[in-house]
């Protein structure tokens, strides 16, 4: 009997992405002990934006919480253009340092990189980095060796957002029943997604955020009104106010929201997914209010999850703003007053003031993802 130990084992146990890519480095370390940091950024192609995902360093990582424009870093786009990786033995060789993310690379004092373009299907989905505090280590013989290394993280990383990918797809091939039959368009869920990781990210350094769990708020913002495909139609498509009876079966979105998506995660075998509990907490709590007269289960302040208390904001805001068959848009000032006006009493303060000091990334979000009521 051998008892060899395999270094990769943690890779076929039930943890979280980040440690499953913490385990992996250190096995590359056993053999490639200069690579003191292994990243991933994930690509939105809707925005050409580059996300900071999960990475490998036991101390804070130079890049956290940061996004850029794809063609704002030329080096990068090459690879996507080329399907090759990239090569740096010596980090003072590139660029100008004009970059905010040269000059945080540079000032973690990396030397050397190899940067490794994740593809699934011929469709691009971020990137693989590889650091070394040490210059021209990245000969043919250790890059053979990365490369092994660098599509197991692929096929990790591929795996993880395919999974996320099907479960969203089953929820909104649900979903989208729900809103043919309510007035919101798609365009509300692109713009609130988006609104709802602009609060995470500015939230990031006061609670602790870290990318991964600000990426799933992104992911699963959308999927919040699930519940409504459970409303009756003279109810979710009244053009008039609701009266009190028809605003009690109204609210009773947000717990049949959870038992749809409890429903379609054991049906699809994908309840032990990372940050579930994130989605659960979205659709159920996204109309509880900080003074505890929110549905559907009252709670208040720090009790409501983040995660609810930043989409409140996000689907508010976005309510305000946007054209209904019922009601005009209101402009950006008046919709930011009456935000200001709930903040502390139904929305969370910090998360307001989180969207307001993002005004002018509010806007970039509006001017991309126009009203459409014709698809």
């Amino acid at each position: 009997m051998s008892d060899h130990i395999d270094t990769l084992d943690d890779l076929n146990r039930h943890l979280p992405l980040k440690e499953k890519l913490i385990s992996a480095h250190r096995a590359i370390k056993k053999t490639l002990p200069f690579i003191v940091r292994v990243a991933v950024a994930i690509y939105d192609p809707e925005t050409r934006i580059l996300k900071t995902f999960i990475h490998s360093s036991e101390n804070e990582s130079p890049l956290e919480n940061y996004q850029a424009l794809l063609d704002d870093s030329p080096s990068l786009k090459k690879i996507i253009d080329k399907g090759l990786p990239r090569v740096i033995n010596n980090m003072v060789t590139i660029d100008d340092g004009s970059k905010e993310h040269t000059r945080r690379i540079g000032r973690a004092g990396y030397s050397a990189s190899y940067t490794m373009p994740i593809f699934n299907d011929g469709e691009f989905l971020g990137f693989i980095f590889f650091n070394s505090l040490e210059a021209d280590v990245f000969n043919e013989k250790t890059l053979s060796q990365v490369d092994v290394f660098g599509h197991i993280i692929s096929l990790m990383i591929i795996r993880e957002l395919s999974t996320i990918k099907a479960l969203a797809a089953a929820l909104k091939t649900t979903g989208k029943i729900a809103h043919i039959r309510d007035p919101e368009t798609g365009s509300h869920l692109d713009r609130m997604s988006r609104y709802s990781r602009l609060i995470a990210s500015a939230l990031a350094d006061k609670y602790g955020l870290k990318d991964d769990y600000i990426e799933h708020i992104f992911m699963f913002s959308p999927l919040h009104d699930i519940g409504k495909i459970g409303i009756p139609d003279e109810i979710l498509m009244k053009p008039g106010r609701l009266d009190q009876a028809e605003m009690e079966v109204m609210k009773s979105h947000a717990v049949k929201g959870r038992e749809i998506v409890d429903e379609i995660l054991n049906n699809f075998g994908l309840d032990g997914i990372e940050y579930v509990d994130v989605l659960r907490n979205i659709a159920a709590y996204h109309h509880e209010a900080i003074n505890g007269t929110g549905y559907p289960s009252g709670k208040s302040g720090q009790d409501i999850p983040l995660e609810a208390r930043i989409i409140a904001v996000a689907d508010v805001f976005d309510a305000l703003t946007s054209q209904r068959p019922y009601k005009e848009a209101w402009t950006n000032e008046s919709a930011f007053e009456w935000l200001k006006q709930l903040a502390g009493e139904k929305l969370d303060l910090d998360c307001v003031n989180a969207l307001l000091d993002n005004i002018e990334e509010v806007e970039k979000i509006q001017q991309r993802f126009k009203e459409n009521y014709f698809g």
